[in-house]
């Protein structure tokens, strides 16, 4: 039977003709709403380079005077001003404190000490920034709720000259017992959580600036490490976090290195991860990054060589309707590239072309 003959055939035709009549009808293509972003300073000639790039929306730190722990309006506007300038879009604030650093080198330590009244000044420090965010119309802030900082055992090396960063559980040794800390048990630390939320999100939730906070990297045993349960070490951790709260404004930083660090079987378990919290609309950022390994034992690796299926990862957050930032983080370093910038734009274009191919999916 030739060609024509089969398709003439009752079964045939009528498959042919479901093909055609479905094709004509189909609804058009969902579109991939998520974008290749960074977190910089904002300063000309990075933000010229960045745009060489492709990027168009990026995250970081504003000029902030000496002494003070929010940015004016004027500071806020000034930053947004020089991006726009060369096409990008001021998308997330960095404030000078609340960084994902070690408490005992942590020079605005309040909150995470529950220290009062200092506290209560840093807090109203956050709370100026949410207003001035909204004045100058910047949609949102990254910040940590850290005690630890981010946790690593060493360097290993990686493919051609390069070094991944790696963290070992069982070979790991804190400088000390206990941080200035002392010991923080999961009720102390959610305590300073929610008195944080408290007062917080409700401004948030007045001024629509959206509070984006970044996972603990990494988690750790229930015991704790260094004396300190990280409660926002686990999965079901950042749930109870984001139910403290209920609000659109309050929500994550899915840092999906770190949330991969939490699990035994990453390169499984993380897509229904994104599914929960991204169908959600609970992810206002991402940190597009990879990892070899599990809980307890990985490294930080290239994109597209780790044990999580970027291409597969991409299309969940499409299949949400993710529309925020896709960043590079934790790059890894090699001798000759000075602040991992070969690194980043390999990352750069690596994602950039994952978000056009994922763009053309049906």
């Amino acid at each position: 039977m030739n060609r024509r003959q089969f398709i003439s055939s009752s079964g045939a035709a009528a498959l042919s003709s479901g093909l055609t009549t479905d094709a004509a009808s189909a609804a058009p293509a969902k579109r991939a709403l998520m974008k290749l972003g960074t977190e910089t300073g904002l300063n000309d000639a990075r933000l010229k380079s960045l745009a060489r790039y492709g990027l168009k929306n990026v995250g970081g730190p504003p000029p902030i005077a000496e002494g003070r722990l929010y940015a004016t309006v004027d500071e806020l506007k000034q930053a947004r001003d020089v991006a726009e300038k060369n096409g990008i879009s001021y998308d997330l604030v960095t404030p000078p404190f609340f960084a994902s650093s070690h408490i005992d080198r942590e020079r605005h330590p309040a909150i995470m000490l529950a220290e009062s009244p200092e506290r209560d000044r840093d807090i109203e420090a956050m709370q100026t920034m949410i207003k001035n965010c909204a004045a100058a119309g910047i949609p949102g802030i990254k910040y940590n709720m850290s005690i630890l900082g981010v946790l690593r055992t060493g360097r290993v090396p990686g493919r051609g000259d390069a070094t991944y960063s790696a963290w070992s559980l069982k070979t790991a040794h804190p400088e000390t017992p206990l941080t200035r800390a002392g010991r923080v048990t999961a009720d102390r630390f959610w305590e300073r959580i929610t008195y944080f939320l408290d007062r917080v999100i409700p401004v948030a939730d007045e001024y629509k600036v959206r509070m984006a906070c970044h996972p603990q990297d990494p988690g750790v045993p229930p015991e704790g490490y260094q004396g300190v349960d990280r409660v926002l070490g686990t999965v079901d951790g950042l749930k109870k976090f984001l139910s403290i709260k209920e609000s659109p404004y309050h929500g994550l930083n899915f840092c999906q290195g770190t949330v991969s660090e939490m699990l035994q079987d990453p390169g499984k378990e993380i897509f229904d991860v994104i599914r929960y919290f991204g169908s959600r609309k609970k992810i206002f950022n991402v940190h597009f990054r990879n990892i070899r390994g599990h809980r307890d034992e990985f490294v930080e690796v290239y994109p597209d060589e780790g044990d999580v299926d970027f291409v597969k990862a991409i299309q969940v957050y499409k299949e949400v309707d993710y529309s925020g930032m896709l960043m590079p983080d934790h790059v890894p370093q090699a001798p000759g590239d000075p602040g991992g910038q070969q690194s980043f734009a390999f990352c750069f274009g690596y994602i950039r072309a994952l978000i056009q191919a994922v763009d053309q999916m049906s």
